[in-house]
Parts: C-alpha cells; sequence; structure tokens
C-alpha cells in the first residue's frame, strides 16, 4: 500500500469514495456536492491535500487535510472502500494525514463526525485525538468534534 498525493484525475475517485460512505450512512448535504466536485476550490486552493491509499493500482481510500487557520488543519473526508476494509488502510491514511500535517508544522489537527461512526471514532482515539467542546461543524451529521495536539504526539509517526 502506498500513499499518491491528488492530481486533477483523482477527483473522480475523490467523490466515488466519499459518496460511498455518506450516502450509506446520512444524506449527502450540498457542501458535500462542493467539496467532492470541486476540491481544488474548496481543499487544494488555501493550501489543504488529499491524500489516497494505492493498493495493487486501485486508490481504495482518501483523507484530506483542510487549512482551518495558521497551523491547523482538519482532517476530513477519510474513507476506505468496503471492499478493502481490513487492510489497515484506514490507519494507514491516518498515519499519513498526520505526518502531512507536521511536515507543514501543523500544532493540532482537528476533525468533525458522527457518533454512529465507531470504527473511525476508533481509530482516531488510537492516534490520540481527544473530544472538544462541539463548535465550527460545517456539516449537520458532526455531533462529535476532535484535536490531536502535535507536540503531545509520539515522535514515530
Amino acid at each position: 500500500m502506498k500513499i499518491i498525493y491528488y492530481k486533477k484525475e483523482h477527483q473522480y475517485d475523490f467523490e466515488r469514495l466519499n459518496k460511498a460512505w455518506l450516502s450509506k450512512y446520512f444524506d449527502i448535504e450540498p457542501l458535500d456536492i462542493q467539496f467532492l466536485s470541486n476540491p481544488e476550490e474548496f481543499i487544494l486552493k488555501d493550501g489543504g491535500t488529499i491524500l489516497f491509499a494505492e493498493y495493487q493500482g486501485y486508490i481504495i481510500g482518501t483523507v484530506a487535510l483542510v487549512v482551518v487557520k495558521q497551523n491547523v488543519y482538519e482532517l476530513a473526508k477519510m474513507t476506505v472502500d468496503e471492499a478493502y476494509h481490513g487492510l489497515g488502510a484506514g490507519k494507514f491514511l491516518c498515519t499519513s494525514a498526520i505526518k502531512e500535517a507536521k511536515k507543514r508544522n501543523a500544532e493540532k489537527v482537528i476533525l468533525y463526525t458522527n457518533s454512529r461512526l465507531e470504527t473511525a471514532i476508533n481509530i482516531y482515539r488510537k492516534f490520540g485525538f481527544k473530544n472538544t467542546p462541539l463548535d465550527g461543524q460545517k456539516f449537520k451529521r458532526a455531533n462529535i468534534k476532535m484535536e490531536l495536539i502535535l507536540n503531545t504526539l509520539n515522535s514515530t509517526l
């Protein structure tokens, strides 16, 4: 498994992977459509990035780092194709996103999630994310906010 960075030709995979999990658990919101159909404008333009997990030549998962403010990123749109669950791709994507945030001198990574997404929440907790008061959420489905302060993170990441 390897990480590849977003290029214009990956927009379809970014949208496909995210629409699959969103439609399974929630309603796709208008802001989702904007982010997924035009990530260059809504994620990359302000300095964010999108990573993909590639396995045996297939794009099987993705995660975005969205700039919130200087030295703060939001981990967003993390998903793995259901056909590839169990390979560790979620942990691989999370590790890679945290490493990328550290390379960019981030002090903190935040995320918004929903209590129904127990597997994802367990991954986040294993990486040291802690619950924090819910504020600033853009999506109706968000009922949990978590943050990771990077200066307390194990330096092996």
